[in-house]
C-alpha cells in the first residue's frame, strides 16, 4: 500500500483513499489487538504455561510466549502508534519490519500450536491405553471370581450330601440296636 502511496502519478484524492484504508487497518488492527477469550487477553507482554501431563508434572510444560503488537519494539506498534494517521508518516522499512515480525509471530504460534497438538494426541492415546487396562484388569478379575463362586457352590453341595449321608448312616445304626 505504501508502494501504491508513492506513485507519482496518484492524485490527492488517490492518497485520501489510501489513507482512509489504512485508517481502517490500523483500527482494525488495535481492536485485534484488545481481542480476549475466556478473559484473557490474546495479545500482549504476558505469557503463560501450559500443562500437558496427565500427572500434572511441571516438567513438560508448554511455555506459550507473548505476542505484543502494541508495541514498537515489535515492529508491529509503529503501524498503530498514535498520531500516525497517514502512512506518509511511515516509512516502507518501517512496513517492512512491521510484516516480517508479524510473520516471525505467525511462525512462533504455529510451532506452539503444534506441540499443543502433539500433546493432545499423546494424552488421548495415553487415556486410550489407561482404560483399556483397566478393562483387561477387571475382566480378569470377574473371571477369576466366577470360577471361585463355581469352586465354592461344588465344596457346599459335596459337603450338603456328605452330611445327608452321615445322618442317614447313624439313623440306620440306632434302627438296629432297637
Amino acid at each position: 500500500m505504501r508502494t501504491y502511496y508513492q506513485d507519482p502519478t496518484k492524485n490527492a484524492t488517490d492518497l485520501l483513499n489510501y489513507d482512509k484504508e489504512f485508517n481502517e487497518l490500523q483500527a482494525q488492527l488495535t481492536a485485534v489487538a484488545n481481542e480476549t477469550f475466556n478473559g484473557v487477553k490474546l495479545f500482549g507482554t504476558s505469557t503463560y504455561n501450559v500443562i500437558a501431563t496427565e500427572d500434572q508434572s511441571t516438567g513438560s510444560q508448554i511455555q506459550l510466549s507473548a505476542r505484543d503488537v502494541d508495541s514498537t519494539g515489535t515492529g508491529v506498534g509503529v503501524l498503530t502508534a498514535g498520531g500516525i494517521t497517514s502512512l506518509s508518516q511511515l516509512s516502507i522499512g518501517q512496513i517492512t519490519t512491521a510484516i516480517q515480525n508479524v510473520a516471525a509471530m505467525r511462525a512462533e504460534n504455529g510451532a506452539e500450536q503444534n506441540r499443543l497438538g502433539f500433546a493432545t494426541e499423546l494424552l488421548t492415546v495415553n487415556k486410550a491405553n489407561l482404560e483399556a487396562a483397566t478393562s483387561r484388569i477387571m475382566d480378569v478379575d470377574v473371571a477369576s471370581e466366577s470360577t471361585q463362586l463355581a469352586r465354592w457352590n461344588i465344596l457346599v453341595q459335596s459337603g450338603t450330601s456328605m452330611l445327608s449321608q452321615a445322618n442317614q448312616s447313624s439313623s440306620t445304626a440306632l434302627k438296629l440296636l432297637q
